[in-house]
């Protein structure tokens, strides 16, 4: 068959499956249509057609794309059509899993297989509904039963149907979470003796701000050098000065003369 046919037959193949077709299952297809071809289609041919298809719908004339997801090919409307798609498809898109389902579908994924009392072991509280729920969606399915744990409990695992929906092949392209925990990372700030340098007769003093202590650094003398450690010990009693010192600033006002009744505090 002539490499344009076989695109055509491929597109078609694909745009009428209900779900995603591998390429061999392409292969499989095509040759069962075509059964009386002497040159039975091979997997090259049709990995060089579905490259070609690719490259087709990759354009922006498209509205949609050949993409593999859920295991197998999929035509797909590209990503800056999806909220206009939505308004056809109004409810469906703003459904969204609780925060205790997608915890259990979390577990799921990355421990996979795994039974119920582990689930339950790593998120600390039952989780039957979650499950049951996930099931009913079909994110998740039974796998099997466990032969070594006491009473063959059920090891749970994801479904073809949750790599659709989340646009992977397998498990193994769920984002590593060494990658996650890094990018929430906060690098340290690196303190060194350099940065408790001040000026030479610097003047500390303590000024509240929206309850919360502020260390002012003030100077008028020109720049020199200064022992690190006198300044430190200095910052240090400054900011634990008492606090009951310090006026409210809801306290009564007198009537009579206007004047605060808190205590002053000497500069």
């Amino acid at each position: 068959m002539d490499i344009s046919n076989l695109i055509t037959h491929i597109e078609a193949l694909i745009f009428a499956s209900e779900k995603p077709l591998t390429s061999l299952d392409v292969v499989e297809l095509i040759n069962n249509a075509f059964g009386f071809l002497e040159d039975k289609i091979t997997l090259d041919q049709v990995e060089s057609a579905v490259d070609g298809i690719q490259e087709k719908y990759g354009s922006d004339f498209y509205p949609f794309e050949l993409r593999q997801s859920g295991g197998g090919w999929q035509f797909l409307t590209k990503r800056e059509y999806h909220k206009t798609i939505a308004q056809l498809n109004g409810d469906k898109f703003l459904k969204r899993l609780s925060n205790a389902a997608m915890e259990t579908l979390a577990i799921i994924a990355y421990k996979q297989p795994i039974t119920k009392s582990e689930i339950e072991t790593i998120r600390g509280v039952s989780s039957d509904y979650s499950i049951q729920k996930l099931l009913e969606k079909e994110l998740i399915i039974i796998k099997g039963r466990h032969e070594h744990y006491p009473g063959k409990p059920l090891v749970y695992g994801t479904s073809r149907h949750f790599m659709d929906y989340f646009g992977l092949n397998d498990p193994n392209q769920l984002p590593k979470i060494d990658e996650v925990l890094a990018e929430q990372f906060v690098e340290p700030t690196l303190v060194n003796a350099e940065h408790f340098e001040f000026e030479p007769g610097a003047m500390l003093t303590y000024e509240p701000a929206s309850d919360m202590a502020e260390l002012a650094i003030r100077s008028d003398r020109p720049e020199g050098t200064t022992s690190p450690s006198v300044e430190m010990e200095a910052a240090l009693e400054t900011v634990s000065m008492d606090h009951s010192s310090i006026p409210d600033e809801k306290e009564e006002m007198n009537p009579e003369s206007g004047d605060d009744k808190g205590t002053e505090v000497k500069e």
